[in-house]
């Protein structure tokens, strides 16, 4: 009989590939108006790089098979959203993603495997590859944070998108009780950051979701306010 550890990694895959693609609607959007408008491709960038790194960890250490096929099927997925980013991207923005991609993509995740294979052997191997790819899930999770600041900047949540915040929020929680689960420290404290990163988008998200109303609100008191300005009080008539 499969282990509970079995099932909720299982949970974890299927929520994972919906986390990775969330952001659909996004690139829809990018490829029908042919620009990226005010999108951040460093999500994308990180997301692609840990989830190398993942697949590459699943791969190294007995047991994880889980780990490593979920995050294989975000490589491609990724790879794909990347790819769209550097087409529709802006000049300037298409010199910063491609560089980026060179550094970290490229040069970063080859130079890993590289020295990890021919150098570093058994768990010292295992716990490297471990502690680089927690370090890269916290800034997976924490690369939003730009379009955070960008929606209490503007308060609006256009380019923070619901879904890839939601499913950031429960890909984070599941990926956690897995890791209680098997007791895997790398996986279990990035995705405990998380699950709590995931969780304030979700609250700037429903603080900013309704910009016009709460617009609208704020300029009808102020025209209520200058008309009262503008009219003469009982004392005056009198």
């Amino acid at each position: 009989m499969a282990s509970a550890s079995f099932y909720v990694g299982v949970i974890g895959n299927i929520i994972s590939v919906l986390l990775f693609l969330s952001p659909l609607g996004t690139f829809r959007r990018i490829v029908k108006h042919r620009s990226t408008e005010e999108f951040e491709s460093f999500p994308y960038i990180c997301t692609l790089l840990a989830s190398a790194l993942w697949t590459y960890y699943g791969v190294t250490k007995p047991g994880s098979l889980l780990v490593a096929t979920v995050n294989g099927f975000g490589v491609v997925v990724e790879i794909v959203y990347v790819t769209l980013f550097l087409v529709f991207a802006p000049p300037r923005t298409r010199a910063k993603t491609g560089t980026l991609v060179a550094l970290l993509d490229v040069g970063f995740l080859a130079g890993v495997i590289l020295i990890t294979h021919f150098i570093l052997h058994g768990d010292t191997k295992i716990d490297v590859i471990g502690l680089l790819c927690a370090g890269l899930n916290i800034a997976m999770y924490a690369s939003p944070l730009a379009a955070m600041k960008t929606v209490v900047t503007t308060k609006s949540v256009e380019y923070m998108p619901f879904l890839l915040s939601f499913f950031s929020f429960l890909n984070g929680g599941i990926w956690t009780f897995y890791a209680v689960l098997v007791k895997d420290f790398f996986l279990g404290v990035p995705n405990g950051a998380g699950l709590l990163l995931g969780a304030a988008q979700l609250v700037l998200y429903f603080i900013y979701r309704n910009p016009n109303s709460s617009k609208k609100v704020s300029n009808d008191l102020e025209d209520q306010l200058q008309n009262e300005c503008l009219l003469p009080s009982t004392s005056q008539v009198a």
